[in-house]
């Protein structure tokens, strides 16, 4: 299985989707504010623009976007020139039905669905933080659509519509897909040179390493272990590894095991003494002090933590 298959499915990426169908004319403008979200937007009439820390990209009918990684975005109309943004966030905390129908209005020229997606922050984040504001990226042909993404308008669009069993868990599961397309997408049009450490899923070696480190996080990899599976001296791997990850193989793994344990302790599912062994710790104590530095506190202070916001 490739590394971006496995870390998706490790993650369990998207969860508790919400969706909003909204129609505006005229001059319109509104805010969304979240860190902990990645939101989807599907154009079915008109065209408009969405701001993103003071750059903006119009987007047209037909399109669909994905919006990774962002504390607050403005989607506001072409001609837009008043200075008073509505804050939406608001508006659908205090609508209580999903899908949110609102500001419908029969002279509307702009109709779009706002799909909301909640995420596993620690296993998602270092990849959504490599990526753009906006994918798919803006290319000279407007649209720059692929075809799953045309589908996916198509089946999101028609789901919207009609009240049927399993609404919710089709529109995520065509969400899910419309993410993978725009993941891949970027990460294959990523130049040689670029500063990214995506470029490692590109590459035959370090991929292959992500792939193995992924699969056996438990494993006592050493350096010289690792080379040796992906058929490279430990001096040249070591090298390679840093230059495009930014940080040495195992270190790498370090996080990523934390990051696995973490997930496990908000799942409540395990003792800490499994989750320990788990991630490839043969000490709890050696466990808990690596995941104080990480994370500022004890595992299981974490998991109380955990269990008192679920609580409130």
């Amino acid at each position: 299985m490739d590394v971006l298959s496995r870390l998706l499915q490790q993650s369990q990426h998207l969860k508790e989707t919400k969706y909003y169908c909204l129609s505006f004319s005229g001059d319109w403008a509104f805010s969304l504010t979240s860190s902990d979200n990645i939101y989807f937007y599907l154009i079915q009439a008109g065209s408009f623009y969405i701001t993103i820390n003071g750059v903006s990209r119009q987007v047209y009918t037909g399109d669909i976007v994905m919006i990774p990684n962002s504390n607050k975005h403005i989607c506001h109309a072409p001609n837009y020139h008043s200075q008073h943004v509505q804050e939406l966030d608001k508006t659908l905390l205090e609508d209580d039905k999903c899908p949110a129908d609102l500001l419908k209005d029969s002279n509307s020229n702009t109709q779009f669905i706002v799909i909301e997606c909640q995420y596993d922050k620690d296993l998602l984040r270092p990849l959504l933080s490599a990526l753009p504001a906006i994918l798919p990226e803006h290319d000279e042909n407007h649209g720059s659509q692929f075809k799953a993404l045309g589908w996916a308008l198509g089946f999101l669009t028609i789901e919207s519509q009609y009240e049927r069993l399993g609404k919710l868990a089709m529109i995520n599961f065509w969400a899910s897909i419309v993410m993978v397309e725009c993941l891949r997408t970027y990460i294959e049009r990523l130049p040689e040179k670029a500063e990214n450490w995506l470029l490692a899923m590109r590459d035959p070696y370090l991929s292959k390493t992500l792939a193995i480190l992924h699969d056996s996080p438990d494993h006592k990899w050493t350096t010289h272990e690792l080379a040796e599976k992906v058929g490279m001296s430990r001096s040249s791997f070591t090298q390679r590894f840093k230059n495009i990850m930014g940080v040495p193989p195992l270190t790498y793994l370090t996080t990523y095991r934390l990051c696995l344990a973490a997930r496990q302790l908000r799942l409540q599912h395990n003792s800490i003494g499994q989750i320990s062994e788990l991630v490839g710790y043969t000490s709890n104590s050696t466990f808990s002090q690596a995941f104080k530095r990480v994370y500022g506190m004890s595992p299981k202070a974490y998991r109380e933590r955990q269990q008192a916001a679920i609580s409130n």
